[in-house]
């Protein structure tokens, strides 16, 4: 597929819980960016791995990272891919929010603008003041525009140090 085939998006990745077929964080993040390279999706760009603190009750560290890919998906079919892939490395969409996870994927921002219902929100709420999302995205993609502020990821991580 070509870039021009379909939306772009920006996929946040974390992971702070070591899975015993794939290993630590680290190597998770790049199996999941290789799972998602053999779906639908055209890998574009993939941001270098940062480690971060967790938000809310975990005590583990966090691997992050982002990928910018092509899909001809739209943002709810993108969502359903992005949790069969999470699924696929044990997560369960269950119990208490931000606890420890072998693997998240978030949309950050797609080529559409805003997009918003009951199961999903682009650009993603928290995104402008978590810089683990913000570093990585705006290292592969720097001059994209967050549709709400107009602010490019470049400015926007510049912020949140």
């Amino acid at each position: 597929m070509s870039e021009a085939s379909g939306h772009r998006y920006i996929v946040a990745l974390g992971s702070n819980m070591r899975l015993s077929s794939v290993g630590g964080p680290r190597t998770v993040l790049g199996a999941a960016i290789e799972s998602l390279a053999d779906s639908e999706l055209d890998v574009l760009a993939v941001s270098p791995i940062m480690e971060s603190a967790p938000v809310g009750p975990s005590q583990r560290r966090y691997a992050n990272a982002a990928v910018l890919v092509a899909s001809p998906l739209s943002p709810p079919d993108m969502l359903a891919l992005l949790q069969a892939v999470e699924g696929e490395f044990g997560r369960k969409r269950r119990g208490q929010r931000w606890r420890a996870r072998t693997l998240d994927l978030d949309i950050v921002l797609w080529s559409g603008g805003i997009w918003v219902s009951p199961d999903l929100a682009i650009p993603h709420p928290a995104f402008r003041e978590r810089p683990f999302v913000l570093t990585p995205a705006a290292q592969i993609a720097p001059g994209w525009r967050d549709p709400l502020t107009g602010l490019t990821l470049r400015q926007l991580a510049a912020r949140a140090v």
